[in-house]
């Protein structure tokens, strides 16, 4: 069955459905405008036909077909996957790597344990924000959807723009080159793996799970199920393992008299450094809004896998830094560029090299994590016409965003050939903090804005203003320290500015590109097999149809 003939046939069977082809005309509006867009009559009208009555009968056989087979985004994020979703991103290879950059600023093993707590409770915070933001604007794209609601297009484009161009990509690339690391040390235990040999195995990984999404997203979140639960074990053993020497008497570090002892006097500056490393450690609590639209009944599962989750990883971090410091002094905590390995070393025996598949395990789950969320902002922001309409269609069959998906994986591709990650990844962070703090001002404008609309969750005003002191006072802070990043962090974003202005509000564009575009997409459809979801307003539009102003 040709292109066209299977697109017509699911046309046929969904007359009022959104399913199409591009095959646009060249009137005025943006590249990325769905005003451009035929629904494909003319190839279904004469099929229709033929085939309308086999449609009535199977219709009549199950009334129920059309919603099960609609080509939409599937529903299949339950409770548990929901949970996994947030711990699997959250807990990727910093626990188990790099903890030290807390000790080194809080300059004291009291106070580092005090930062990792606290960390997980600003986060906390802000995640409870996000769920009052989840179930009043149930759409997928998390703080692009969000920000874009409240405050328009051109705020929520540069999120977007910046998102897409290097914040996910170059976290991708750095998990990816992680796992590739720790996959083939064994192989090189006496040197530093061949870095060629390393990309290329993270490119492979990338491409495996990129392929994985494409096919189900029942087995990208059976992935992210069992990955999750390897790299809580991996934590737990670390756990159980310092709380038996705690048991035994070694705890010397964790005594007050000397887990107070500063290595260095404490300053302001310093404290919110060691914030900014543990809340770069709990980065990924936000994810699940990225994927709202494919969670199960979102107006329940949404915040209470929030409310499991980020407790349950604040308590997890902070007894894996307990168990770090029963068998390790400070000093060789911070001589360690891999603690958790370390750890293993000195108390596992020839069982140390769990350690290293732990840290393997933990990144491979984090890209699949990664690569399922970050593919969903993509689709999130073609819908609302802000990147090409191509990456808002999913697969035929198995309700994929397959373009999403490639677009993502081959920016990642591209940033592991540039190799410039370390350096990328500094203005990643200056950008993910910025977003934060711009989604939940939006949440207290859309109180003022909009005081009426229906919350289903409604937090207590001072939440989101304890957050935001604390993101003002870190940002203002990253702001001294490192100006040099920061600023090349705003450069980044607003390069997004005159993207914006050409290819969203710029109405009359010549009439070639036009053709260029719609050529491209109709290509791209025929190559990925993938038409626009059903839209169903009841899952996707704001609650301000069901709120007096």
């Amino acid at each position: 069955m040709g292109f066209e003939r299977w697109i017509a046939s699911y046309a046929c069977a969904f007359p009022a459905s959104s399913v199409g082809c591009y095959k646009g005309s060249t009137s005025s509006g943006a590249w990325f405008s769905r005003k451009h867009l035929d629904r494909t009559e003319a190839i279904r009208k004469p099929i229709c036909k033929a085939e309308e009555m086999e449609d009535k009968k199977k219709r009549k056989k199950n009334e129920d077909s059309s919603n099960s087979d609609r080509v939409t985004l599937k529903k299949e994020i339950g409770l548990l996957s929901a949970c996994a979703i947030i711990i699997g991103n959250i807990i990727g290879s910093g626990i188990f790597i790099s903890p030290k950059g807390v000790l080194e600023h809080a300059g004291s093993v009291g106070l580092s344990l005090i930062v990792w707590v606290c960390g997980g409770g600003i986060c906390t915070l802000g995640s409870m924000c996000y769920a009052e933001l989840g179930v009043t604007i149930p759409k997928s794209g998390g703080d692009y959807s969000y920000v874009t609601e409240i405050f328009g297009g051109l705020v929520g484009f540069l999120l977007l723009w910046s998102a897409v161009l290097i914040m996910y990509p170059t976290t991708l690339a750095v998990i990816a080159l992680t796992f590739s690391n720790y996959v083939l040390q064994p192989a090189f235990q006496n040197c530093f793996p061949p870095f060629i040999a390393t990309k290329l195995l993270a490119t492979i990984c990338v491409l495996f799970l990129t392929w994985v999404n494409c096919s189900s997203v029942r087995w990208a979140t059976r992935i992210q199920d069992i990955f999750t639960i390897g790299k809580l074990l991996a934590l737990v053993l670390i756990i159980i393992v310092g709380l038996v020497q705690i048991s035994k008497g070694h705890y010397d570090a964790l005594r007050p008299s000397v887990a107070f002892e500063f290595s260095q006097d404490p300053s302001v500056g310093q404290i919110a450094l060691a914030f900014l490393q543990a809340s770069f450690a709990y980065s990924g609590w936000n994810f699940l809004n990225y994927v709202t639209e494919e969670v199960v009944e979102p107006r329940k599962n949404l915040p209470r896998a929030i409310y499991i989750s980020i407790p349950l990883v604040t308590l997890v971090y902070t007894m894996t830094n307990i168990a770090y410091f029963s068998s390790m002094t400070p000093e060789e905590l911070l001589s360690s560029n891999a603690v958790a390995v370390t750890f293993g070393e000195k108390l596992l025996g020839m069982f140390s090299w769990v350690m290293p598949i732990s840290v393997a395990l933990s990144t491979f789950g984090g890209i699949n994590g990664y690569l399922f969320t970050s593919s969903r902002l993509c689709f999130s922001g073609a819908r609302e016409g802000h990147l090409p309409y191509l990456l808002a269609m999913i697969h035929l069959k198995n309700c994929t965003p397959i373009p999403a998906l490639l677009l993502c994986c081959i920016a990642t591709v591209v940033i592991l050939c540039i190799g410039e990650t370390h350096n990328l990844i500094n203005y990643v962070s200056f950008i993910n903090y910025l977003s934060y703090g711009v989604t939940i001002a939006g949440l207290l404008y859309l109180r003022k804005k909009r005081p009426n609309l229906a919350r289903p969750i409604k937090v207590n005003l001072l939440i989101p203003i304890s957050y935001l002191i604390f993101w003002a006072v870190l940002l203002g802070f990253s702001l001294y320290s490192e100006p040099v990043v920061c600023g090349l962090g705003m450069v980044i974003m607003l390069t997004g500015v005159p993207v914006y202005f050409v290819g969203v509000q710029w109405k009359e564009k010549p009439k070639w590109l036009y053709r260029l575009v719609e050529k491209l997409t109709y290509k791209g459809q025929k190559v990925c097999y993938v038409v626009f979801p059903q839209d169903d307003p009841s899952e996707t539009e704001p609650l301000t149809a069901k709120a007096t102003d």
